[in-house]
């Protein structure tokens, strides 16, 4: 159990205790490899990348880069502190290489982990960096002579721990993580699911009691 600070209603940040959990996991471990002048890229601005963002805009000095396929999940990501935005339609590799003077990102995060993400998410990558998987549901295909020569590290990601927990409900406290929500009533629970499906969401959906 944790306890919430006064300023924290519980529908607010209930999505933290898995989706928030799980980004700031994967952030917290990246943090100790990005330093002031670094990159990272993060892949997917959804209900998980949002708030991965802002945990590393608290967290590190790094630049950050967000990639995504909506135009409207990629102006949230500016607003919670993106430094760059990549639409991503198949040149999206390219493009954070550009950003980064050719040489890539020392960090990716890759919370969509499927589709064409996967091999865009490799090739953006810095020499000897660290690709973080958080997101699953595809396959990974990268040479192994790839791996050796640029020294690649591939990390995978699973939920997190009760310190995390602790640790990002006080970023929340403090104003620093804000999940953007969309509520529904319980008895609009297949809407929720309809809005979810067509990506009508931006960020995370939450079941509230009905009035």
């Amino acid at each position: 159990m944790v306890k919430l600070d006064p300023t924290l209603e519980p529908a607010d940040v209930a999505a933290l205790a898995d989706a928030g959990l799980t980004a700031y996991h994967a952030v917290r471990k990246a943090s100790t490899m990005l330093r002031p002048g670094h990159s990272v890229a993060v892949i997917g601005a959804g209900g998980l990348g949002h708030i991965g963002i802002q945990v590393l805009k608290a967290l590190t000095a790094a630049r950050v880069i967000v990639v995504d396929q909506s135009e409207q999940a990629l102006a949230l990501a500016r607003e919670i502190g993106a430094d760059d935005t990549v639409l991503a339609e198949g040149t999206e590799s390219e493009t954070v290489k550009q950003i980064t003077g050719g040489a890539g990102a020392e960090v990716v995060l890759d919370f969509v982990g499927e589709g064409t993400a996967l091999a865009a998410g490799a090739a953006m990558l810095k020499r000897a960096g660290s690709y973080f998987v958080i997101g699953y549901g595809g396959e990974l295909r990268v040479q192994t002579i790839d791996i050796i020569s640029a020294e690649t590290n591939i990390i995978g990601n699973l939920v997190g721990t009760y310190n995390d927990l602790v640790e990002l409900m006080a970023l929340a406290a403090q104003g620093k993580v804000t999940l953007h929500t969309v509520k529904y009533p319980m008895s609009g629970f297949q809407q929720a699911f309809d809005d979810l499906n067509s990506g009508r969401v931006s960020g995370r959906a939450v079941l509230v009691p009905d009035a």
